[in-house]
Parts: C-alpha cells; structure tokens; sequence
C-alpha cells in the first residue's frame, strides 16, 4: 500500500501549487488515527519532512516552509493536501507524502519546480 502523489509541476518564483495525497487504498481506521506528513526530496539530497498533521489537525511545518505552506487532511475522501504559496527556487524537488513514522511503502511523489 502506498500513497498517490499529484499536482506537482513548474511554476515561477512567488507562485502557488497545490499538491495532492490519496491514500485511499488505506483503511479508514489507519488514516484516520494516523500523522500524515509531506516529505521533499531536492535534486542530490535526502528526503526530510516540511509539515505534518495530527489526526487532530494540529500542524507543524520546517522552519524553510512556515508562513508559505500549509498541509490539510481530509478524512471523508482519505486524502492528504499541501497548499504551497510564494514558492521559491529551493522549494524544488520531489514531493512524497506518508505517516510522520514512515509506515507505508513509498509512492511515486510528484516532482515540484520552481524557476527564478
């Protein structure tokens, strides 16, 4: 079981992207009881967590992203968001999402790029 990345693209320096998680082939007890984070990994480095959410939508965000991102869950539709705004160029790289403690296999990600 792993999570399906989407809404990536290229975008301009300031601009906004909103990417997409569906963990839908998780069951409902597991997502639900479960922090979901959203995890980059830049061109040449390692994968690290930019924000999380609790089960009871407490947020927490990476210090290179606080202020511009914000991470939703929906729980209805199982699905994971992370609305990015006023991107700049070290926001690029490949976006995955998983639980905060790394429990599921990783997806595919969806690659973020962002020009000056």
């Amino acid at each position: 079981v792993e999570p399906v990345e989407s809404g990536g693209g290229l975008v301009q320096a300031g601009g906004s992207l909103r990417v997409s998680c569906k963990a839908s082939r998780a069951i409902t007890s597991f997502f639900n009881s479960n922090n979901w984070g959203w995890f980059r990994q830049p061109p040449g480095k390692q994968r690290e967590l930019v924000a999380s959410i609790t089960s009871t939508r407490s947020t927490n965000y990476a210090n290179s992203v606080k202020g511009r991102f914000t991470i939703s869950r929906d729980s209805t539709r199982k699905m994971v968001y992370l609305q990015m705004n006023s991107l700049k160029p070290e926001d690029t790289g490949v976006y995955y999402c998983n639980t905060v403690e790394e429990a599921l296999n990783w997806g595919q990600g969806t690659q973020v790029t962002v020009s000056s």
